[in-house]
């Protein structure tokens, strides 16, 4: 069968994160709490998981995560900008109430999830944001038919794989999660993608109970 096992994975946590403040392809590091996530997360893939490839982001947040996986498997990161966030133009660097108060029009487009509309200032749609997605991932697990890979990427990334593997339009709303360092299952073939399981967070339990004993 002409399949690819992905392991499709957020990146940890970063001070922007917790300010609500968007980092689209501004390079924002982990902070301490993300880099916690990211070597709990790499623990438990070593120990439940093979994995032939590791793939990231090349921003730092999404390179420094699945830095922690590969150490713990004894593998190698393959960079690769394909698996950027979302382009933010203008917004990038803003809050969202910032944006609210400063872009007022741009801020309801994009709360509308106008599948077409660009940020400011050299944004990306989120037509083309899908199509830069699909095809990033397309490339990568073609590589690795009958394998399983792990992608390290960012919100907006995940957000696109969820729809694509549930058939789901640009606009719907988002009932589901994007946690930092959470696992999500996919399988892709030639066809697509399907969802096999989504937002696995168990590692960050270990996490919480690590952090009210010390």
């Amino acid at each position: 069968m002409d399949a690819t096992r992905i392991l499709a994975i957020r990146h940890g946590e970063t001070a922007w994160n917790v300010a609500t403040r968007i980092q689209g392809h501004l390079d924002i590091p982990l902070n301490d709490a993300g880099l916690r996530q990211a070597d709990h997360l790499a623990q438990a893939l070593a120990q439940r998981d093979a994995v032939n490839a590791i793939y990231a982001s090349d921003l730092s947040r999404a390179h420094t995560t699945a830095g922690a996986i590969a150490k713990a498997m004894g593998q190698q990161v393959t960079a690769h900008s394909g698996l950027r966030e979302r382009h933010f133009g203008e917004f990038q660097g803003r809050t969202f109430a910032e944006i609210e108060a400063e872009l007022p029009d741009h801020a309801f487009q994009w709360r509308k999830r106008v599948p077409d509309w660009t940020p400011p200032g050299g944004g990306e749609s989120l037509v083309a944001l899908r199509e830069r997605i699909l095809k990033t991932v397309d490339e990568l697990a073609a590589q690795h038919t009958g394998q399983q890979i792990v992608l390290v990427a960012h919100g907006g990334v995940l957000d696109i794989l969820y729809r694509a593997a549930t058939r789901l339009d640009l606009q719907a709303p988002r009932t589901w999660q994007l946690t930092n360092t959470a696992v999500n299952r996919l399988l892709w073939t030639p066809q697509g993608l399907s969802l096999v399981g989504w937002g696995d967070t168990s590692h960050l339990d270990a996490l919480g109970k690590d952090e009210t004993t010390t």
